[in-house]
């Protein structure tokens, strides 16, 4: 079953099940999905997915983030429930070690000796962590690396 079916599954699960917050969030993933595949005329596959539901999880970070800043305390559990139920359906994230061993081989790959570099081993890690890591933390281990 393709990760947007068992969204789409789990959807009706929630519904029947009368979980209002783990369905409002799952509604809200799937009008994303929708509205990805109607403005490219395409349906998602399952990377394509893992991206829609990465942006998800980043904006719900940031929000809650805000949110802290704030004092809004309603908010900021609101959208941590929203980030659970989104981390449920991305693959499991990558340690230190595993990171570092890849971010190692694609600077190899790359043929990587400055930060000029950076654009072109960004492009190949983007490929093959595919969700399990945080882009903007990556960027700073890689920025790191080649500084």
């Amino acid at each position: 079953m393709t990760l947007r079916l068992q969204l789409y599954a789990d959807m009706k699960t929630a519904l029947k099940a009368g979980d209002k917050t783990r369905l409002g969030t799952l509604r809200l993933v799937w009008a994303a999905i929708k509205q990805r595949e109607v403005d490219e005329r395409i349906e998602l596959d399952d990377g394509q997915v893992l991206a829609v539901l990465g942006k998800m999880l980043k904006q719900r970070r940031d929000a809650a983030a805000q949110f802290e800043q704030a004092k809004r305390d309603d908010l900021v559990t609101q959208e941590r429930a929203e980030i659970a139920v989104i981390e449920a359906y991305l693959p499991a994230q990558l340690g230190i070690v595993e990171l570092a061993a890849l971010i190692d081989t694609a600077i190899a790959d790359a043929a990587a000796t400055s930060m000029r570099d950076m654009g072109r081993v960004m492009t190949l890690l983007k490929q093959r962590i595919a969700g399990r890591a945080d882009l903007s933390e990556l960027a700073a281990r890689v920025r790191a690396r080649l500084g």
